[in-house]
């Protein structure tokens, strides 16, 4: 009796940690997404064109991409839990500054100071997971709780045309702000410390990293290397490509302001169930087959949207196939990836990545809207984007050889 009573009771303590990460993944998501979903309004009222809050949008991805190289280490000297909440307070306060912005150039910077906390927060709740989930059950609950990002996105798509009719485009910045103070006040409570925070031996690993980085650079790894770098950065320049700018394209189609804020929340659930079937079939290995079905889907969604009439149904399929297949490819790339490397140099590879996938990530909201602002239609839009998903169709059908290698090594090793 006495362990069946404490059997429930250790599986909530280990559950709601991983629920608060999930949560804070959640207020990143919406933070991404919530000045797409704005522009549109802010375009009227500031009387500019929409293009130009190309800058904006990639400020703050500019920021997480800084954030994760210049402040996210220090999660490694002095813990995750203390950067977490840090960087929880300080997207409270740029959220709330976001909604006092009055510029274009005012936009951009409070959105590179919320893209610096989210840079901060993201790789360190993502190492506190891998270091809180379940033995043999890392990558599942990685990608599951990755997830949250996904979600913050649909409930920004939801939550913006009640909050935005209620108390204008600043109400959706002030709803984010508070809820993520009212989640700080939770974390300060609840969230625990990394187990194995305070058993790393710095030095040594210090000294490791850099060998490491020189080992990823040099064969038989560079291939490795480039194809999970370069395959991450297209994808995200595709995924933010289109995110970024539904919101804004969608009206020009015919589409309301509110509906186009309800597909981007559609993409959103797209790549979260989608990403969740992918995770299933991962795990049976069948990640070449599973990743290139899906950006062949998103391709041809793509082409669709070319050349199908605008409709609410049919365009909110295709959106779905072709936006949340990206958007699911994004999340299992990562996954499927870490596979390449051997252990010591996982953390190495995964940085090298993240920090290159940035270029794409703030290449993408710009390269719309330069289409934009030379007059595209909406479906011209959606079919440029072909070119640089097919890229990624190429890279999918290379994971095999990177796994060969990843094979070899760790044969090699063995032997050894």
């Amino acid at each position: 009796m006495i362990v069946k009573s404490e059997t429930p009771s250790a599986g909530a303590r280990a559950f709601l940690p991983l629920l608060l990460c999930a949560l804070v993944m959640c207020i990143d998501g919406y933070d991404l997404y919530a000045l797409p979903l704005v522009v549109p309004h802010l375009s009227a009222q500031l009387g500019v064109p929409p293009q130009s809050f190309g800058v904006a949008l990639s400020a703050v991805l500019l920021g997480l991409g800084l954030g994760a190289v210049l402040i996210a280490p220090i999660g490694d000297r002095v813990g995750r839990r203390p950067v977490i909440l840090t960087a929880s307070a300080l997207m409270a306060f740029t959220s709330l500054g976001t909604a006092a912005g009055g510029t274009v150039t005012g936009f951009a910077l409070w959105r590179l100071a919320t893209g610096l906390s989210l840079g901060a927060c993201l790789p360190n709740v993502t190492a506190l997971v891998a270091e809180l989930a379940p033995p043999g059950k890392s990558a599942r609950t990685l990608t599951v709780v990755s997830m949250g990002i996904s979600a913050g996105g649909i409930v920004a798509g939801l939550l913006a045309p009640p909050l935005i009719a209620a108390g204008g485009w600043q109400a959706l910045f002030m709803a984010g702000g508070a809820a993520t103070l009212a989640l700080l006040g939770v974390l300060a409570w609840q969230l625990p410390e990394s187990p194995t925070f305070r058993n790393r031996a710095r030095q040594p690993r210090e000294k490791k990293n850099s060998i490491a980085f020189v080992q990823l650079l040099s064969p038989p790894l560079l291939f490795s290397t480039v194809l999970f770098a370069g395959l991450y950065a297209v994808n995200a320049l595709v995924l933010y490509y289109v995110t970024s700018w539904v919101p804004t394209i969608l009206p020009l189609a015919g589409f309301s302001m509110d509906t186009a804020s309800r597909f981007l929340s559609l993409i959103q659930f797209g790549g979260l169930t989608i990403g969740l079937g992918l995770s299933l079939l991962l795990d049976r290995g069948w990640a070449v087959p599973a990743i290139v079905g899906t950006y062949s889907s998103a391709v041809v969604a793509l082409l669709l949207l070319g050349v199908v009439a605008p409709g609410l149904w049919s365009w909110g399929v295709l959106l779905l196939v072709a936006g949340g297949g990206i958007s699911a490819a994004h999340l299992v790339v990562m996954a499927v990836a870490v596979g390449f490397f051997p252990p010591h140099l996982r953390s190495s590879a995964i940085g090298i990545a993240v920090a290159v996938a940035r270029l794409g990530a703030i290449g993408g909201p710009m390269l719309g809207g330069l289409v934009i602002g030379a007059g595209a239609s909406t479906s011209l839009f959606f079919v440029l984007a072909v070119a640089p998903a097919c890229l990624c169709i190429v890279g999918a059908l290379l994971i095999s050889r990177a796994l060969r290698i990843a094979k070899a090594m760790t044969e090699a090793d063995a032997f050894a």
